[in-house]
């Protein structure tokens, strides 16, 4: 069953990233979808800081992918890998082939920007989720360009068996 949330700015949407870790483990593929400026990166960035992750979680957009290994926890522990995507500029299925995912998949949250239509062969079970961030409304003229102004409308959508019994995320974790 799909989950949908509206998130208040920026701040929110990696607040949402941060709890959507809490359910992501390795093996987990995570396909992102949304206009530019909708908060895909943003998002991912949450993911990041919730599974703890070594690096700046940015726009992998000219070197396709990259990979944040964890850092060790307090007790010793470390969480997955993080391997960021984005398949904006792929051409073909050969070109998401030749980054070989399925190689890291089994250890590591793969989350793949622009990945509808490109990567669901890769994993039966994953999330698909969509991001839109109306513009306009009641964002004033200068916030029009503010990355990290204006709501987003958040959509998750769990694939497979391996999301039967998992509890997304389902408030805005920011609102008391």
């Amino acid at each position: 069953m799909s989950v949908t949330v509206t998130l208040q700015d920026a701040d929110a949407t990696r607040a949402y990233g941060r709890a959507l870790a809490e359910v992501l483990r390795a093996g987990d593929l995570v396909v992102l979808t949304g206009d530019l400026g909708a908060g895909k990166t943003t998002l991912t960035q949450g993911i990041g800081a919730g599974l703890q992750v070594r690096g700046q979680v940015a726009s992998p957009t000219f070197i396709i992918a990259r990979e944040h290994p964890p850092v060790a926890r307090p007790d010793g522990s470390r969480g997955p890998t993080l391997v960021h995507v984005d398949a904006y500029r792929l051409g073909s299925l050969d070109e998401v082939d030749a980054l070989d995912l399925d190689a890291s998949l089994d250890e590591a949250v793969t989350v793949v920007e622009w990945g509808e239509g490109w990567v669901e062969s890769l994993a039966q079970d994953r999330l698909e989720i969509t991001l839109q961030r109306p513009r306009g409304g009641a964002l004033a003229d200068d916030d029009l360009d503010d990355a990290a102004a204006g709501e987003r409308v958040v959509t998750v959508r769990p694939v497979g068996a391996r999301w039967a019994d998992v509890a997304l995320p389902d408030a805005d974790p920011v609102a008391g």
